[in-house]
């Protein structure tokens, strides 16, 4: 819900909240930068800076959210950034900078409305807890014929270890997104064929991509959602990449990442439990990114 009058902040009251939420991110994107300039690869930390489309310097931008209006002299900075407007306090007269909703929601009607239509529909959905990551062992199998997909990672068990993985197990992947990595002999073997038209009829909270495409819609969203809520769908992001990458069939023995061996009983179970436990973050996320969603004032088509 929107505040019924604007808030305004003294430029000592938000400029420390700004500087806290660089810190936060700096600690997770220049690490990146800085493996990008000497040419090295990270497996999972280099994920959410080169599969998602937003980079270190606009994740270090700070955002209040609707409602808030920025006061003081560092506030001028935002004259120039985009979906911001200058406000006048009618009492004081003083100048001040907010997120202007009428113009981000004209200019990203389509994509609010599909983030609305995502979110609600895959929240109101069971999540399925009987997927054991294998999208990542489907996007690797046959990779005798097809090569690997990270051709600087071994797989854990060998190529031949990992197509028995395979061919031992019911693949059933609701996330178009993975889907569309598999190679094309693990493709007729997924129960569902997602597409992207299907994607909005086919996501549920218990898929790992999805649940990480919460910070996609976040950053989308963005300034309309406040920043503190980008970087909690960051962190939850951070957290499933990397159980993703232990449960997939790579060795990450050289970055210090533990296999969760989904091919026997208790790593099934381990996946499972963590599974389930991310499944319970997203939702409440979820719930809140909706709520944004679904208060912009969005042109009627």
């Amino acid at each position: 819900m929107l505040p019924s009058t604007p808030i305004w902040l003294p430029q000592e009251q938000w400029l420390p909240a700004a500087t806290a939420h660089q810190s936060r991110a700096k600690r997770f994107g220049e690490p990146f930068t800085e493996r990008r300039m000497k040419r090295q690869k990270h497996p999972v930390e280099d994920f959410l800076f080169t599969y998602y489309t937003q980079k270190p310097g606009q994740l270090y931008r700070w955002h209040p959210g609707p409602g808030v209006v920025l006061a003081g002299e560092k506030a001028r900075e935002r004259a120039d950034w985009k979906f911001y407007q200058e406000v006048i306090d009618p009492d004081s007269g003083e100048r001040g900078y907010t997120v202007d909703l009428t113009a981000f929601a004209n200019a990203r009607a389509e994509a609010i409305r599909f983030a609305a239509i995502i979110l609600a529909r895959t929240a109101s959905r069971p999540g399925n807890f009987a997927c054991f990551g294998l999208h990542e062992w489907a996007m690797a199998y046959k990779s005798a014929d097809n090569g690997i997909r990270h051709e600087y990672l071994p797989l854990r068990l060998g190529s031949a270890g990992t197509d028995a993985v395979v061919e031992e197990h019911k693949i059933r992947c609701t996330h178009f997104d993975a889907f569309r990595f598999y190679t094309p002999e693990a493709v007729p073997l997924n129960e569902l064929q997602p597409t992207r038209e299907t994607q909005r009829d086919l996501e549920q909270p218990g898929c790992l991509h999805a649940n990480m495409d919460l910070y996609k819609w976040a950053y989308k969203l963005t300034p309309a959602v406040p920043t503190d809520l980008v970087m909690d769908c960051f962190e939850l992001a951070w957290d499933i990449r990397a159980m993703d990458m232990q449960a997939s069939p790579y060795d990450l023995a050289e970055w210090g990442q533990e296999p969760i061996r989904i091919e026997t009983p208790a790593g099934k179970a381990d996946y499972v439990r963590l599974q389930k436990e991310f499944a319970d973050r997203s939702q409440v996320l979820r719930g809140r990114l909706l709520a944004v969603a679904q208060s912009l004032p969005v042109p009627q088509t």
